[in-house]
């Protein structure tokens, strides 16, 4: 039973495949009594997965009830703190942080394989909404880390919530490894970005991933006004002419990204094909996708825009999902 379990060491399912034995549990006949259930693959994604926080609420906001979660890195940290019951508590921190407040939660090194401890930010949510355990959670709950020396993925469904969301944020370089029950556990986004395989045995009635790696939004170019041809001397205005032929002109050259910027936009671009390779091989019912490009991975400061955007993206989806009447997932 998950409420009796109280050990600090977690559970581990290496490589787990969902089809590996029968799945027998049958899904609860519908009834206008309760709210449709749903089982939640929150993806990763750095700041941009604060639009988690919006699709969330849009979720519970349409008479939906959430009965288990699923995370990778930035999906398991807004995840737990929903299955916490704290996710206004958090939302209300993030959305007054400033730059500087950003830049203040960061305890830089130079050891220990990455550029960030990852200990401050933790530590200060821990003060902020508490640490549980994840099996005394109302709710099911599943953080996905990687195994960095076995290569392989890992699930963390017991023990100290925050462990195991620390290990599933560890960003390759930029967090330090996490080191758990002897283990080096680094980002679950590197196998599982958007976490539909730890859900598919859950009791629900529909299965709904959450992806922040979507099409890259096509920036509208502006069309300048065309100047009208200035008045006065004709004369003068082609000596103006052949003049502004005759000097050289600087040719606008792309911005050229740093380091830090140029390894971040790989590991995305890497992440959004590996997302869309897991979602065709496990299909939710309903997948609701943000652009990649809708903000960078550190821009938590764009806080409460990023999460209007979750509400305005999970409203459109579900206000186009046509599920027709009973419930048409099976385990």
């Amino acid at each position: 039973m998950r409420g009796l379990q109280h050990t600090l060491v977690p559970t581990y399912r290496d490589d787990p495949d969902p089809f590996d034995e029968a799945m027998t549990d049958a899904l609860p006949t519908p009834s206008p009594d309760r709210k449709p259930t749903i089982a939640l693959a929150l993806g990763a994604g750095g700041a941009k997965g604060l639009a988690h926080i919006g699709v969330i609420r849009e979720i519970e906001a349409q008479g939906f009830e959430i009965v288990a979660i699923a995370g990778s890195s930035m999906g398991a940290l807004i995840g737990g703190i929903h299955a916490m019951g704290k996710l206004d508590v958090y939302a209300d921190w993030v959305s007054a942080l400033a730059r500087l407040d950003v830049l203040r939660l960061v305890d830089w090194t130079f050891s220990g394989g990455g550029l960030i401890k990852g200990e401050k930010i933790i530590e200060t949510l821990r003060a902020l909404v508490g640490d549980t355990l994840i099996e005394e959670l109302p709710l099911t709950f599943t953080a996905v880390a990687t195994d960095l020396d076995r290569g392989r993925e890992v699930w963390l469904s017991r023990g100290s919530l925050f462990d195991a969301i620390r290990a599933s944020i560890a960003i390759p370089t930029v967090f330090r490894p996490y080191t758990l029950d002897g283990r080096r556990l680094i980002d679950g986004a590197l196998l599982n970005p958007v976490p539909v395989t730890p859900l598919i045995r859950e009791v629900a009635d529909y299965l709904v991933a959450v992806s922040v790696d979507g099409p890259a939004m096509v920036a509208t170019p502006v069309e300048m006004p065309v100047e009208a041809p200035r008045g006065g001397n004709g004369y003068r205005q082609r000596i103006g002419d052949f003049i502004g032929r005759m000097i050289p002109h600087n040719e606008a050259r792309p911005a050229v990204p740093s380091a830090f910027e140029l390894l971040t936009q790989s590991m995305d671009l890497m992440q959004a094909n590996l997302s869309r390779l897991r979602l065709a091989a496990y299909e939710p019912d309903l997948l609701i996708q943000l652009p990649r490009n809708m903000a960078s991975a550190y821009e938590f400061y764009r806080a409460s825009e990023l999460i209007e955007r979750g509400h305005e993206q999970a409203r459109e989806a579900l206000a186009n999902w046509h599920r027709g009447g009973a419930p048409v997932r099976n385990p």
